[in-house]
């Protein structure tokens, strides 16, 4: 199986297809099981990289605090072993958290930035947490509860990059569900008001719609990814 270890820890990955390097990160204790379909259908145009998250599927989950900045490193270390220094960087959910740490931190490394079912803003109240427990409480339903997810959880309910979107110079595409309950669609378009020149799509459904629309989801990425000129020796 391939496993990089980074920041003290053995990260799972995959990489599938070519072209343009894609790293795909997903959301509160996904993994990469979660996400055949979208990987295959993007994998047609691009080499998609997809890991799996500290505290989620085949990678290590230490039983430690995790931090929103912790999980980027991962990320930013993964894609160094491999020697990919560009990439078009897709984040899902709380991997969109993830990925706008890694572009604040690391811009030279992003060549794009796609942020899906996802806000950076903390918001302390006891309906987001109980949103968060419900999430950690389907998953359990499918034999994924662990103590790294919780850990997850607690990172993303840390996390508040609000102030610093007008840093995100990258092309940004944001893609959200008008139905969010999670996160609602208001955040969505508070982080389009934020970083200039970004784009907004809505699709029908919830937090989850792109398990759902798998087919328009990835269309709605791939041409957006059109638009950019391509760039050698990502």
């Amino acid at each position: 199986m391939p496993t990089v270890e980074v920041n003290a820890l053995k990260i799972y990955y995959e990489i599938h297809g070519n072209g343009e390097p894609l790293c795909l990160i997903p959301g509160l204790n996904n993994d990469i099981t979660d996400y055949k379909k979208i990987v295959h259908l993007l994998s047609q145009r691009f080499k998609v990289i997809v890991l799996d998250n500290r505290g989620s599927g085949r990678t290590d989950k230490p039983d430690i605090p995790y931090s929103i900045s912790m999980m980027s490193e991962d990320v930013v270390q993964l894609l160094s072993h491999l020697g990919i220094y560009r990439a078009h960087v897709v984040g899902i959910s709380l991997g969109g958290r993830i990925a706008t740490e890694l572009v604040l931190v690391h811009p030279d490394m992003v060549k794009s930035l796609i942020l899906v079912s996802t806000y950076v803003r903390r918001i302390e109240s006891n309906l987001k947490s109980r949103r968060l427990n419900m999430l950690l409480r389907l998953s359990s339903l499918l034999g994924k509860q662990h103590h790294g997810a919780l850990r997850q959880r607690d990172a993303a309910r840390d996390y508040d990059a609000t102030e610093r979107l007008h840093e995100i110079h990258v092309p940004t595409l944001i893609v959200h569900g008008k139905k969010d309950t999670f996160a609602p669609c208001r955040f969505a378009e508070e982080m389009h008001s934020k970083i200039r020149g970004s784009r907004l799509i809505t699709f029908a459904g919830g937090h989850m719609f792109l398990f759902f629309k798998a087919d328009q989801f990835v269309d709605a990425i791939t041409r957006f990814l059109g638009d950019i000129p391509p760039v050698g020796n990502l």
